[in-house]
């Protein structure tokens, strides 16, 4: 048995204690990019995310323009196996791509899904340079496809961070 989560430790680090939404995405193909969305504040919400078959490479963007890691991505690898969660912070983008066949990702969210707050960067918007562990045979939905690159939403913004990078 294990905790997956536990509100008084969630309290103790300042993180988001009420889920009101809890998400499965099952993925039939290897290679599946799903992502990079987020939601528009007052909708900004809070994720936990958890890979419950199969495997996938998990990323985030920091979108807070006040934060020194704005524009900056971070990668894991979460899996059935390694049971590794990752806590997405409100007003980052989040997105993954499936390593395996038959992928089950289970996330819950502070926030009800709102379709007008939703929003999303394109999956190789060269602002990022994610570094996506498979680079052929993708699949990637025609939505996830058509979200516009970073720099064009948020021109001043982009420029004031050229440059960043991701940490893995």
């Amino acid at each position: 048995m294990a905790r997956t989560w536990c509100r008084k430790e969630s309290e103790r680090y300042g993180l988001a204690t009420d889920f009101v939404q809890a998400n499965l995405s099952y993925t039939e193909r290897k290679g599946t990019i799903r992502g990079l969305h987020y939601q528009v504040e007052p909708f900004g919400e809070v994720k936990l995310v958890r890979c419950a078959r199969g495997a996938i490479w998990d990323v985030i963007i920091d979108l807070r323009p006040e934060s020194s890691t704005y524009r900056q991505w971070f990668g894991v690898e979460l899996s059935a196996g390694n049971r590794r969660q990752l806590y997405v912070p409100r007003n980052f983008a989040h997105g993954y791509q499936t390593l395996v066949d038959d992928t089950e990702v289970m996330y819950n969210v502070s926030e009800f899904y709102v379709p007008e707050a939703e929003r999303g960067i394109r999956w190789n918007d060269p602002a990022f340079s994610i570094g996506w562990p498979q680079s052929t045979e993708l699949t990637i939905s025609a939505k996830d496809l058509n979200w516009p690159n970073f720099t064009d939403l948020h021109p001043r913004r982009a420029d004031a961070c050229a440059g960043s990078g991701g940490v893995s």
